[in-house]
Parts: C-alpha cells; sequence; structure tokens
C-alpha cells in the first residue's frame, strides 16, 4: 500500500509541476514583458522606373534616355512593390539643375504604380533628371535623360 502511495503523489507531484510550468510562466522580476512574435514591417520598395514618351494599358511605352522635342511631353512612370501603408511620393523635374516642377504622388497598398509628365516647350531642350522622394526626404531614385530638336 505504501508503495502504491508513494507511486501516485511522485505522479500527483511530477504532473502538478508540468502543468504550473505551462500554464503560468516565470518571468524575471526586473524585465518587462515582450510580445511573443512581432510582425517583420514591409518597407516601401521601388521596384521600376521608366522615361518615356506614352502609357499605354497602365505600361510605359517608348522607353529612352534621349527625348525629341517634337513629342511635346516626356512621362516618369514609377512602380512600387510592395507598398506598406497609403502613402505619398514625389516626382522632382529638373532641367538645367533648376526645380521645373514639383509633383505629389499617392500611392496605395499592396503595390501601385503612378507617372507624372511634363509639357515639353522649344526652351526645354537639354539635360533633366527626376527626383524620386519619400514622404521623408529621401532620394529613392534618380532619372537622367535630354531633350534634343
Amino acid at each position: 500500500m505504501k508503495i502504491k502511495l508513494t507511486i501516485f503523489c511522485f505522479f500527483w507531484v511530477s504532473t502538478s509541476f508540468l502543468l504550473l510550468g505551462r500554464a503560468f510562466p516565470q518571468q524575471n522580476a526586473n524585465t518587462t514583458s515582450t510580445p511573443v512574435a512581432t510582425p517583420i514591417s514591409k518597407k516601401l520598395k521601388l521596384t521600376q522606373v521608366v522615361m518615356c514618351e506614352k502609357i499605354k494599358e497602365l505600361n510605359p511605352e517608348n522607353e529612352a534616355v534621349a527625348f525629341s522635342i517634337s513629342i511635346e511631353k516626356v512621362i516618369c512612370f514609377t512602380f512600387f512593390d510592395p507598398v506598406p501603408e497609403k502613402m505619398f511620393i514625389y516626382h522632382n523635374w529638373y532641367h538645367r539643375d533648376n526645380l521645373s516642377t514639383k509633383i505629389k504622388l499617392l500611392l496605395q497598398p499592396p503595390r501601385w504604380s503612378t507617372f507624372s509628365t511634363v509639357q515639353l516647350r522649344e526652351t526645354d531642350k537639354g539635360p533633366w533628371r527626376v527626383e524620386i522622394i519619400d514622404q521623408q526626404g529621401n532620394i529613392l531614385h534618380i532619372s537622367r535623360f535630354s531633350i534634343t530638336d
């Protein structure tokens, strides 16, 4: 009888410790609670930049680095994947290192393409660049191109 009682007590104590250890995890009094799992935050990623003559069915066409003044406009197409949250970016157009125009564009999750355009005049011949800027003012990309006869 004593053997059965001893085995029963040993089994009961062992089981109690196992269950209590799982039900009430121990924490050091000097540390603060941390989340069990933290999600990995996705960052905005610019995956495509194209200088082109036109957009057809949401795709850039006639990509180039030199454009004739006769086409009358140039387009800067950008594609972002992923876009973690609704946000704005800027296309800053520079002609001969002088800011010509600044265009604010909306991006929405999960991925987004957008574009801006500049109308060309005879005085717009020469070197150009478009700086793609995030909300914090960080330059994501610079595209350079030229306008010729």
